[in-house]
């Protein structure tokens, strides 16, 4: 590299028609010939991406991607429009507008592409009066599209007419572009791969994001082939260190050239996989014949793939030219893709450019139900609201118990320090917590945390009131039913939040609900037997009020709430009118005594039978009438013609 120039990672991509002279441009600006191949050279058109630095008057030196222009080559087009930063965009002054120019254009804004600057080529060709005819066919297809404000420069590569103000207009576009994020696990489509002898497998691509360093570890996805860099260049300079936004050539061992496949990725080990099913927003050109229809076919260009795939919409049957919508794509062979990265999706037949969008998450699921879609079509709706990282992180660990380090790396495409920080993000705003240390780090959002918190109470309540004997739920029977196939150790840290703020105690390896508290089985049957003494000893002439039976029996009045619940279920008392206590003993022997009568069973003649009073007597009898031990007909009862006594002892 000369003095005073220095490397600016930004892609220049070519768009335009066949034949429009965006080649022989690239050339007069950087001096070197794209069409690298025989047949290109043979045929006089661009068949292969062909790359060029360009030095720009500053000393910035970016990246050129020129395109084949060719509708044959729309995959070639995708492939290299896909990373590029801004738009040369070639229109010849001899021809003005054709097809490929408007889907070039309508590619390059389904791409995400929003700058650019235009050349009208060969104006050497042509008249003032057609160069101004051809400048008013320009602004018409250009209106409402993202060049529609774009500098037009009038050029000529051969007589070098404009070409000074055409460097200048790319300089200033270089300068106005933010640069890309260098964040996240290194990612990068392979568009060519080749040997070079003492040297072995070179590939080459525009790197999307993250940063690669000469000898990092490398995979090459999706067949999963390890391999380490040997050395590194940037427009033909050996260097240490590239990153995202720079075209780059990657000299790698352990990588045989056979093993590359068109499609390929190269990138950090532990932080991409292969996916079959992307979730992301799909627009149809507003220009397109028809709607986008669910489970359509296409072809599907993602990065320098192209595969078939399937069109599953969440919330409607089909999408209208000039719409957008979450949806699903369902791929038929599996590739690699990275958050945020666009792509384009054409016609299965014809071969017609119709929609693209953007991939918001990469390793979706198919929904089964409506409330299931409705929930992905949230979720794409909320990360295409608000984009960041910390949202995907919320939202996917809103939806799992826990999320591993690990685990993150892969769903947010991030290097450890990468997660950890956007981690610190979300427990400063409450989002999750963060349990283990090191490589053992996970994560718990505080919605899971509430969810497991009810499911983990209502558990022990439920054990609780079957097993009162016990002093609690053995730990490993509680792990193992809140968090069945989950890891032990990474269960029992969840739980010990719950032990840290006293949500559940664990005493002798059994956890039991703070509500919980345990009495020794022979201390209640005491208390039990004392309960009976005391109702039999008062009879029906005067029934105790449980606030008398506290007294009596010295219990607290959680103590005594235990017992009654014991007492109940066991269908020993009944607690009537205004806290009267009758105990099943009182009621049996009311029941004997109510047998003999031979009169009319009244309030009064009850009364009269037991030497009790109105106030005691009229509770127990309504209390009779409700279990059907009686029937009242006016001011009188009837008895049931059943064995009383017995059923009493049922009851």
């Amino acid at each position: 590299m000369n003095a005073g120039e220095r490397e600016v990672p930004f892609v220049l991509g070519t768009a335009g028609h066949i034949d429009h002279g965006k080649t022989t441009l690239v050339k007069a600006l950087t001096g070197i010939d794209c069409d690298r191949l025989q047949e290109e050279k043979k045929r006089g058109i661009t068949i292969e991406l062909g790359f060029a630095p360009l030095r720009l008057p500053g000393g910035a030196v970016v990246s050129i991607v020129d395109v084949p222009g060719h509708e044959r080559f729309i995959r070639q087009m995708v492939a290299g429009a896909s990373g590029v930063d801004a738009v040369l965009f070639v229109v010849a002054a001899d021809e003005g507008v054709m097809p490929q120019t408007r889907e070039h254009l309508a590619i390059l804004s389904l791409l995400g592409v929003r700058d650019g600057v235009v050349a009208l080529t060969k104006a050497d060709l042509v008249d003032p009066e057609m160069l101004e005819l051809v400048r008013e066919d320009v602004a018409e297809a250009l209106r409402g599209t993202f060049l529609e404000s774009a500098p037009v420069f009038a050029v000529s590569a051969h007589t070098g007419e404009n070409l000074d103000l055409l460097t200048q207009a790319l300089e200033s576009l270089v300068e106005r572009v933010p640069p890309r994020d260098r964040s996240g696990g290194f990612f990068l489509p392979v568009d060519r791969a080749f040997p070079i002898s003492g040297f072995g497998t070179v590939v080459t691509g525009t790197a999307y994001t993250g940063t690669l360093r000469s000898g990092s570890d490398v995979v090459l996805l999706p067949s999963e082939r390890a391999g380490k860099v040997r050395t590194l260049q940037v427009h033909g300079r050996l260097v240490e260190e590239a990153w995202a936004g720079q075209r780059i050539a990657v000299n790698l061992s352990g990588v045989p050239v056979d093993a590359i496949n068109r499609g390929d990725v190269l990138c950090s080990p532990g932080m991409f996989v292969p996916t079959s099913c992307l979730d992301v927003v799909l627009r149809v050109l507003a220009s397109s014949m028809e709607p986008v229809k669910h489970w359509q076919r296409v072809h599907l260009h993602v990065g320098t793939s192209d595969t078939l795939a399937r069109v599953a919409l969440l919330d409607r049957r089909q999408i209208e030219p000039g719409e957008e919508a979450p949806a699903q794509l369902v791929l038929e062979e599996r590739i690699v893709a990275c958050l945020h990265q666009r792509f384009v999706v054409r016609f299965y037949s014809p071969l017609v450019t119709i929609a693209g969008g953007e991939i918001l998450y990469p390793y979706g699921n198919k929904p089964r139900g409506r409330k299931a879609r409705a929930a992905v079509a949230g979720r794409i709706e909320t990360l295409l609201a608000a984009p960041g990282g910390s949202t995907l992180f919320a939202l996917l660990a809103d939806e799992r118990t826990r999320i591993s380090l690990k685990e993150a790396m892969v769903l947010l495409q991030q290097t450890a320090e990468g997660v950890r920080a956007l981690a610190q993000e979300l427990v400063r705003g409450k989002r999750i917590v963060v349990l283990g240390k090191g490589n053992d780090e996970s994560y718990v959002s505080t919605v899971q945390l509430k969810k497991i918190e009810t499911l983990l109470l209502e558990t022990l309540d439920e054990f609780h009131a079957t097993m009162p004997q016990l002093r609690g739920m053995p730990l490993e029977q509680l792990v193992a039913r809140l968090f069945p196939g989950e890891d032990v150790r990474s269960a029992k840290e969840i739980l010990s939040l719950f032990l840290e703020n006293s949500t559940i105690l664990l005493e002798e390896g059994r956890v039991r609900s703070p509500r919980f508290i345990y009495r020794d089985p022979e201390e209640l049957r005491r208390q039990l037997r004392d309960l009976e003494e005391l109702c039999a000893r008062s009879g029906v002439v005067q029934l105790p009020l449980l606030e008398e039976v506290r007294h009596a029996l010295h219990l607290s009045e959680q103590d005594l709430r235990i017992l009654m619940d014991v007492a109940r279920q066991e269908g020993l008392v009944a607690v009537i009118s205004e806290g009267m206590l009758l105990h099943r003993v009182v009621e049996e022997r009311l029941l004997g005594l109510l047998g003999t009568v031979e009169s009319d069973i009244t309030v009064a003649s009850v009364r009269d039978l037991t030497g009790s009073s109105r106030k005691y007597v009229l509770p127990i009898l309504e209390h009779f009438d409700a279990q059907g031990y009686t029937r009242r007909v006016g001011d009188k009862r009837i008895l049931r013609k059943k064995n009383l006594r017995q059923e009493g002892k049922n009851k």
